[in-house]
């Protein structure tokens, strides 16, 4: 499968994000970035991982880092979630998948017997300088932002 390898620049792609903002990632340069991928807005894992994002936002801070949540779901959507639980940062509406391709984070998945392509819970940090360091795939949510938080640290 596809996708940008750990010590590769991240293309500077355009993205749709809430407050109503497009950003490119060579905008976040200087910065460090946490791209989370995420299946569906107003889900229970969904919610917990962005609340767990949330509740150590000040950590993510220190550590000069900027947070991004990607998934399918409409910026409408994406605005709603964000308020609702109070996300300090943006969220990134991959409408057309681009995003999700570059990252190779679509695969097949099982729901009440039926399968269909979705998104897999997974995690990327992008260095100051926009290439990627360290990738999350397959991620369960208890736990996973402090993993997130070490690998910051370790850069």
């Amino acid at each position: 499968m596809g996708g940008i390898a750990i010590g590769q620049p991240v293309p500077d792609v355009e993205l749709v994000t809430t407050d109503d903002q497009t950003i490119r990632f060579s905008d976040l340069h200087g910065k460090n970035v946490v791209l989370y991928f995420y299946p569906k807005d107003n889900t229970p894992g969904c919610t917990t991982e962005g609340q767990d994002f949330r509740d150590n936002f000040e950590e993510f801070r220190k550590l000069r880092t900027e947070i991004l949540g990607v998934s399918r779901d409409s910026i409408k959507s994406h605005e709603s979630f964000k308020s609702k639980n109070c996300f300090p940062f943006d969220l990134v509406s991959d409408a057309d998948g681009t995003l999700c391709a570059l990252f190779d984070v679509i695969r097949e998945k099982k729901l009440y017997g039926k399968k269909y392509m979705g998104i897999e819970r997974s995690t990327f940090v992008i260095d100051r300088k926009g290439v990627l360091r360290q990738e999350f795939r397959g991620v369960k949510v208890e736990g996973h932002v402090a993993h997130v938080l070490d690998a910051l640290r370790a850069l």
